[in-house]
């Protein structure tokens, strides 16, 4: 509506000394607004439920967002009566391949699952080894490319642990309990700008496109998780998932220079480790490292960039922490997996029970505990 005010009457503060400059008034047309709102409404749940159906039609699922305030969740259950429980940390091969309903139903207890996806566990461990509560079992999973180089996709979770406000713990409850077990849009795979990014656009000279990782997995209230079933199912989803680990294989062969680099690197990750073991044993807590199974490319890449011989033994001989390589039994080499780094469900399933029979059998707890 145009205004009927003039240039005239538009008087500024320095046109009336010591005088407050006036509210702006605008006139609100007479509109049937409540028809407006339920419009506006209308649109809007259109809009959203095409989005979810959209997503369920490609196989997407309801499932809890695993983010800061979830891991959050179980870092916390050893502060407040669970310190003694078995604790997984590792990378994303310990949260997807280790079943927590099959671990306790072994066990008799569920385990605390903390493993972090695209993330070396040194960080946690260091976190546990000065947590006076914690005096449990600790399964440690080493994925060499993660664990020896120190990459930290999720370096904060720590940190954000100890400094979460009460109302952020409100919020993770609210969101957990009454939206994202029933939205299977909420994945930040399905995000709007997500998919905008990775549309065939035409490649920048100089600035090949990268792919990003996509979902992978299905993750419960208790980060119990799973591979998702597309990744089984669909051939070319499964072959998307290995065409993206395999921008990260290869390349120029490294300098002298940079290959001392990276068995600093090496050396560096395992002292860090060994002094936070060397604090967690102390206090009595039972440690053990768990080298869990790959296959294809991705397993000849790890096998190139990070030998035994120079990455996992000195490990367990600087920590005096005894370790389950899965190329060392003959019950973990027949595993489903799909995309070379994580397995199926079904093998999730089987591994896990292969897992905790080799832990009882070769690794006893003292004192009847068990794992």
């Amino acid at each position: 509506m145009p205004s009927t005010t003039t240039s005239a009457e538009r008087l500024t503060a320095s046109d009336r000394p010591g005088v407050a400059q006036p509210v702006p008034e605008r006139h609100v047309p007479n509109r049937a607004w409540p028809r407006v709102l339920l419009g506006a409404v209308i649109v809007a749940a259109t809009l959203i439920g095409a989005w979810e159906w959209h997503w369920r039609a490609y196989g997407a699922v309801p499932g809890i967002l695993d983010n800061e305030g979830l891991w959050a969740m179980q870092r916390r259950r050893i502060d407040t009566g669970e310190g003694s429980r078995t604790v997984l940390i590792g990378s994303s091969r310990t949260f997807f391949d280790v079943q927590l309903p099959v671990w306790e139903k072994l066990s008799g207890q569920r385990p605390i699952q903390l493993g972090l996806i695209g993330t070396s566990p040194i960080s946690v461990l260091e976190d546990l080894a000065e947590d006076p509560k914690f005096t449990g079992q600790l399964l440690i999973g080493v994925a060499p490319d993660l664990f020896f180089s120190g990459y930290q996709f999720k370096a904060g979770m720590p940190r954000y642990f100890h400094r979460e406000s009460p109302s952020q713990r409100v919020g993770q409850y609210l969101s957990m309990r009454f939206v994202e077990p029933y939205v299977a849009f909420l994945d930040g795979d399905y995000a709007l700008f997500t998919v905008i990014e990775r549309q065939a656009w035409p490649e920048r000279p100089g600035r090949p496109t990268h792919l990003h990782v996509r979902k992978l997995s299905v993750t419960e209230a208790d980060r119990n998780n799973y591979m998702w079933s597309k990744v089984e199912t669909d051939p070319e989803y499964a072959a998307l998932a290995r065409k993206i680990w395999a921008q990260n294989f290869g390349g120029p062969a490294p300098t002298t220079a940079e290959i001392a680099a990276h068995h600093a690197a090496v050396d560096k990750e395992i002292d860090r480790a060994a002094a936070a073991v060397a604090k967690l044993r102390a206090r009595g807590v039972a440690v053990i490292f768990v080298r869990e199974p790959s296959a294809g490319d991705y397993l000849a890449d790890e096998d190139k960039g990070f030998p035994r011989a120079t990455s996992w033994e000195p490990l367990l001989a600087k920590t005096g922490a005894p370790g389950i390589h899965f190329q060392d039994y003959p019950e973990m080499q027949h595993y489903d997996i799909p995309e070379w780094s994580h397995l199926s469900h079904a093998s999730a399933l089987q591994y896990t029970t292969d897992l905790y029979r080799i832990l009882e059998r070769d690794h006893p707890l003292p004192d009847g505990r068990r794992w």
